[in-house]
């Protein structure tokens, strides 16, 4: 169609332009503009477009999942040959040089196209027909403030190790103009302004509203909130980047908020055991529709996948899950490897569901209500008031016991997490939040060998001048 070639073509142009870089695009065809917005059609298929941009192995479907985060959260026992310099924080080689700079460039892209839509959605509403122009443009700002905050984790310091150190650019016009680079707090306060103002208009969304949507309402448009930034999600991101903040009262309102819905139900066990629901659709605020991901599961968790493999030695899964064996996680989510592999777990949490139902296919988890139990449990911590509840929450879904009490609490939510995230991206970030000089697996510190920030791509700085993020 016209309009998704046009957003093809625009984010190409982003990304391939040979005089502007990423952050410096000159202005977009008029003609195209305004064949592409000139329906509500078009701000549909341009949302999409957007989505679909985080849907590559350099961005949400192997990197920044269990790909490099994996291996700098050292998370695995055996990974791709190519990722040797990450698993030191050595980001000068060429293969993390080249991940580091499509990151750079694939999430400035997204940033850019999602600009256009924001730029234009409120010249005529009267295209859009019931609560669509308020929930295109919450998507499309909650879409912004997600890309900017994860393009902060990776290229921007702590709150721990400095808020006011220089980071990124908080982009907000598709213009051939540099944006300024800001630093860490700023680009935080920039990002809740914009879940802030997605929240308002996202309290048009069915998931919110509790209206019942089907197939004649708007083709099915509405259906299926999971697959896009809807209220429960953008108040998930908002209860992440508090935390992230150290505002720990907000943060708990948010995922207390979440949690309360009731829309994220646990997976059961029984849904587990017949291999309905690996990702764990149901409990998913927000996850990508990722056409490929049983192609990409096949290729990187299996004993055929060769040198692309990522895997763990069955004494290290056990070690992961505190030797539980009755730990869902452990008995369900991973598979074994065969003959000279037999010791080796590959993970299964990516692996298609054994029914026909589209609801559980080719879901990537971006945010899931096991999240909001732990920045629960954490600000509730800090706030020195009753914490175990939110942790026992979580263990009790995967069938673990409760706890009775805690020694070190920090400890304890950090064996928590790594249980509960493996290949998905979360680990490394949550490392980086609480700075920490010694990690799982690892004899380098990473906050020594500035580990936890990537350098921000030396093409950018040729392009204009920037800070040291680092």
């Amino acid at each position: 169609m016209t309009t998704m070639k046009t957003i093809t073509f625009i984010a190409l142009l982003l990304a391939f332009s040979s005089c502007s870089r990423w952050l410096d695009v000159e202005p977009r065809s008029q003609i195209k503009d305004k064949e592409l917005f000139s329906t509500e059609a078009g701000f549909k298929e341009a949302l999409a477009g957007v989505y679909a941009l985080l849907t590559t192995e350099a961005l949400y479907v192997k990197e920044m999942r269990f790909g490099m985060m994996g291996v700098l959260a050292r998370e695995w026992d055996q990974q791709n040959t190519s990722y040797e310099d990450e698993k030191t924080y050595n980001y000068e080689g060429t293969n993390p040089t080249n991940r580091i700079e499509s990151i750079w460039q694939g999430m400035y892209t997204a940033i850019a196209n999602t600009n256009v839509i924001l730029e234009v959605i409120d010249r005529d509403k009267k295209l859009f027909t019931g609560p669509n122009h308020a929930i295109i443009k919450g998507e499309a700002l909650a879409l912004r403030a997600f890309i900017h905050f994860d393009l902060l984790r990776c290229f921007g310091a702590s709150y721990e190790a400095g808020e006011s150190r220089p980071s990124i650019p908080y982009v907000t016009r598709y213009t051939h103009l540099q944006s300024p680079q800001l630093t860490v707090k700023e680009v935080v306060d920039r990002v809740l302004v914009d879940l802030d103002s997605a929240a308002i208009y996202l309290q048009a969304d069915p998931l919110y509203t509790r209206k019942e949507v089907t197939e004649q309402d708007d083709n099915g448009y509405l259906i299926n909130r999971q697959l896009h930034l809807n209220y429960y999600a953008v108040k998930g991101l908002m209860a992440r980047v508090y935390l992230y903040k150290k505002a720990y009262r907000e943060a708990a309102a948010c995922a207390r908020e979440v949690i309360l819905s009731g829309l994220f139900p646990w997976v059961t066990q029984q849904d587990l055991i017949n291999g309905v629901d690996y990702t764990g659709a149901s409990e998913q605020l927000w996850g990508l529709d990722v056409n490929n991901l049983t192609a990409v599961a096949e290729a990187c968790f299996s004993t055929t996948a060769g040198n692309n493999v990522f895997s763990l030695k069955q004494a290290s899964l056990l070690s992961y899950y505190e030797n539980s064996t009755d730990d869902y996680r452990y008995l369900y989510l991973y598979t074994s490897g065969t003959g000279a592999n037999a010791s080796s777990r590959y993970p299964a949490k990516y692996n298609p569901s054994s029914i026909d139902d589209i609801y559980y296919a080719n879901k990537m988890v971006m945010i899931k209500i096991a999240e909001m139990y732990y920045i629960l449990a954490e600000a509730q911590y800090h706030e020195t008031e009753e914490y175990l509840s939110a942790l026992n929450a979580v263990r009790v879904a995967r069938g673990v016991s409760e706890l009775t009490s805690v020694t070190d609490f920090t400890a304890t939510l950090t064996t928590e997490i790594r249980k509960e995230f493996i290949g998905e991206g979360q680990l490394f970030f949550f490392y980086k939040r609480k700075n920490m000089e010694n990690i799982l697996n690892s004899d380098i510190n990473p906050v020594e060998v500035k580990g936890y920030i990537f350098p921000i791509p030396q093409s950018e700085h040729e392009a204009t001048e920037r800070e040291n993020n680092r």
